[in-house]
């Protein structure tokens, strides 16, 4: 028998002194069984640091053909795509010719390797920028995972401040690669 997706609700506060984003959330979040409290906290963290009542959640790790969030305009034209972790570099591709601009938030201790390696394989895609968060910073963001969230997160000077009430956690953003024209 196949083991299902656990279901996650988070109550966000959102706060982006960068673009001039302030708004409320309310989101429901399936994590598939492979994955970890750590990528779902990044995929919420992407979530924040780009929101828009049309940016939703994509069927993620159980379908290579969609991120994990993504953006679309009235059309069905992909606007925004955003993935979490160390894709592989052809599948970037695939999503740079697919989308107007492409995100990936890189975690964990094999980032840097990652990127070392597809660094100059993706160095022509000029719709994507790659982001490195810091593992004891996503780590720390895996310890605030409950069924039930209620989170702030107040992005400013490339950081990203998220709380839950009782503890907060800073996260550092680092850009490793800048798209040439970014949709935010």
């Amino acid at each position: 028998m196949a083991l299902k997706a656990t279901i996650f609700k988070a109550k966000l506060q959102i706060a982006n002194m960068e673009r001039n984003y302030y708004g409320d959330h309310a989101v429901t979040l399936a994590r598939h069984p492979s994955e970890t409290d750590e990528r779902l906290m990044v995929r919420l963290l992407a979530f924040c640091l780009h929101a828009d009542p049309a940016l939703s959640f994509g069927k993620g790790l159980s379908t290579l053909e969609e991120p994990d969030l993504w953006l679309k305009d009235l059309t069905g034209e992909i606007k925004l795509w955003i993935d979490a972790g160390q894709p592989e570099d052809k599948l970037v591709r695939r999503a740079c010719g697919r989308a107007e601009s492409v995100f990936i938030y890189c975690y964990g201790a094999r980032a840097t390797t990652w990127w070392q390696k597809t660094e100059g394989v993706l160095a022509r895609c000029d719709n994507l920028t790659v982001i490195n968060l810091a593992a004891a910073d996503t780590q720390a963001l895996a310890a605030l995972v409950r069924p039930r969230m209620d989170l702030s997160c107040t992005i400013e000077d490339g950081q990203a401040l998220v709380a839950n009430g009782e503890c907060s956690v800073r996260v550092e953003i680092h850009t490793l690669k800048q798209a040439h024209a970014v949709l935010q």
